[in-house]
């Protein structure tokens, strides 16, 4: 597809590439709003179908093609599955359980997985520093995933396996109900579906293959809350119907919209890494206006999540900068050092 976006300038590429993240932080907030006025799976279809049309036709203003391969419907049906339905599904859910600014930073692990898919799939180069980065996440993950009892338990030595639900079943509920691990399921959800886009792009143009996922993604949604939610829309205030437009609007439409076409062509692991920029938006709109409090161990997950997303990002300027300096470091050396005698 001939570029219709404005998006070879680096002075307007940038802005492009931060929308996404911002939108998407702020939705959270908008969502979490009004989810106790509604139903998660209304809420999820809301924010998907509506946004699949104003994506179709916005394809259609750009005159994108809308000729897409046999082939290209299979990749379309599984990208609709997987970061469509599962994807808004279990952030719904999740938003129930847990705070906008913690799910964002949840969600927002997602470049962890794109990393390491990205790498295997494509042979995209993570690197020393990336590699930091990644057990720094998974470090980040972990408390913030986990109940704080158990990890005060463990900095206490009075941790014992007792105190781990003996039935896997009993633990997975367990850790679900938190809603923590709702949002990671979420997060592996969009990695996934990150990187489904470069199968997705050969096949059909990314913002009409955005369009159609988002459409056929929110079908499951709307049946599981026809079947499962009882007049959802009956408690919705008009500032309940504004949240829901902004979060599908712009956190869904405009934000798939530029974010997959955008991963269709660039660097998949440095551009999801720009996400650690979507926490710290729901996090600060959070408690600005839903007044949302981490605990201190949470706050310590929050921040290594996002030391290690930037590690990730960054981690080709960090090396170059880092080998400059090393080098710098040995000419200083071998000039500081006096002339042998001969």
């Amino acid at each position: 597809m001939d570029s219709n976006l404005p998006v070879r300038s680096p002075l307007l590429r940038l802005p492009l590439m931060i929308a996404p993240f911002f939108l998407w932080g702020t939705a959270m907030v908008a969502m979490k709003g009004v989810i106790p006025n509604t139903a998660p799976f209304f809420l999820a279809t809301m924010r998907l179908l509506p946004a699949g049309v104003i994506v179709l036709v916005a394809a259609i203003a750009m005159r994108c093609s809308f000729q897409v391969t046999a082939r290209g419907w299979l990749w379309i049906g599984l990208f609709a599955l997987v970061d469509g339905a599962l994807f808004q599904g279990f952030l719904a859910q999740g938003l129930v359980r847990t705070g906008a600014g913690l799910g964002s930073v949840m969600i927002d692990s997602q470049p962890l997985a794109v990393a390491l898919l990205a790498r295997w799939l494509f042979h995209e180069q993570v690197g020393p520093l990336g590699w930091l980065g990644l057990g720094v996440g998974l470090l980040g993950i972990s408390l913030l995933g986990l109940p704080d009892e158990w990890l005060i338990s463990v900095f206490q030595g009075h941790f014992t396996l007792t105190e781990i639900p003996a039935d896997g079943l009993a633990l997975l509920r367990l850790l679900f109900d938190q809603g923590e691990w709702l949002m990671l399921m979420a997060a592996l959800s969009m990695a996934v579906g990150t990187v489904l886009i470069r199968y997705v792009a050969k096949h059909a143009d990314p913002v009409v293959a955005t369009g159609w996922h988002m459409i056929l993604g929110g079908l499951p949604l709307a049946m599981l809350s026809a079947v499962n939610e009882t007049q959802p829309w009956a408690n919705i205030g008009l500032s309940g119907w504004g949240a829901i437009a902004y979060a599908t609007i712009l956190g869904s439409a405009l934000a798939y919209g530029i974010f997959f076409y955008l991963a269709s062509e660039g660097n998949l692991t440095s551009l999801s890494a720009l996400t650690f920029l979507t926490p710290v938006f729901a996090l600060l709109f959070g408690n600005l206006f839903l007044g949302e409090v981490l605990s201190p161990i949470q706050t310590g997950g929050v921040a290594l999540t996002i030391v290690s997303i930037y590690l990730i990002n960054q981690r080709e300027v960090l090396t170059t900068a880092l080998t400059r300096q090393f080098r710098a470091d040995q000419v200083s050396t071998v000039d500081s050092k006096p002339d042998s005698l001969t």
